[in-house]
């Protein structure tokens, strides 16, 4: 696949991988970048084995930025393992329903869903900027895998923005700041990322070397990314996660009308 490229492709990708790392590791969304950049790139090339490719790539850069704030941030692992559990074994679950139901379905519902989230967050200046997390109970432990295990039914299905979902779940169900519902986010997306890629892969979807070249540009990005956000706070990560919110909203929504176009 490399020797197909051209070294300005290449190149494209490489940047492409690095902006993604960076904007995921601040508040999920990384997709938004990485793998419009693929399918432009890579145009005859199979959608599955752009999206396993994709997979491989974002996988690193999740898994380096959730240990960057592993050091720094002290991650809910009460609230956050048992969604990652969930998450694994529902995006397992996902990818299996792609055959299986039109991704129309979720093209016209995902870009209303995040404008209602936009339109939450911004109203309230004061959401996500106070860390005052619920007490971890069976209720609220059982609210998390709820909540994992549909983002990652949703992740393994279609997945555009799923990080971003996660960071608002975090924050609206648990009372977290957007700095450790970040934290804790980059948890569960590994774990459902993890599922994504394992089914991918078993059906020989993954590009490997291209996709370890783009890890590598992923997992530096994402390392300055966290660096960012853990250094500038919470406040900074609200304004990084409207906007990459209403970005979101302007693709998804692009792509749900091309489908009647």
């Amino acid at each position: 696949m490399l020797l197909d490229l051209q070294i300005l492709d290449l190149l494209f990708l490489i940047a492409a991988a690095f902006g993604a790392g960076l904007i995921d590791s601040m508040v999920g969304g990384g997709g938004l970048i990485q793998t419009p950049a693929m399918f432009a790139t890579l145009p005859h090339t199979p959608h599955t084995e752009l999206l396993g490719t994709g997979k491989l790539a974002g996988i690193g850069g999740t898994a380096s930025s959730t240990w960057r704030f592993s050091r720094s941030v002290r991650i809910p692992w009460r609230l956050a393992a048992p969604a990652g559990v969930a998450a694994f074994f529902a995006a397992m679950a996902g990818a299996a329903l792609t055959t299986h139901v039109p991704s129309a379905v979720f093209r016209t519902l995902v870009p209303a869903m995040l404008a209602v989230m936009l339109i939450y967050v911004a109203q309230r200046h004061d959401f996500g900027q106070t860390h005052a997390p619920v007490q971890a109970t069976a209720r609220t432990v059982g609210l998390a895998a709820l909540g994992g295990g549909v983002l990652g039914l949703y992740d393994g299905f279609f997945g555009p923005g799923t990080g971003t979902l996660l960071v608002f779940f975090f924050v609206r169900a648990f009372s977290l700041d957007f700095l450790h519902a970040s934290a804790a986010a980059k948890l569960v997306n590994i774990a459902s990322n993890a599922a994504a890629l394992l089914a991918f892969a078993a059906t020989g979807n993954v590009l490997w070397l291209l996709g370890g070249i783009m890890m590598v540009c992923n997992i530096a990005g994402s390392l300055l990314g966290s660096h960012m956000v853990i250094r500038r706070g919470a406040a900074f990560v609200r304004r990084a996660f409207l906007l990459v919110v209403g970005a979101l909203i302007v693709k998804t929504a692009w792509d749900a009308v091309k489908n009647y176009l």
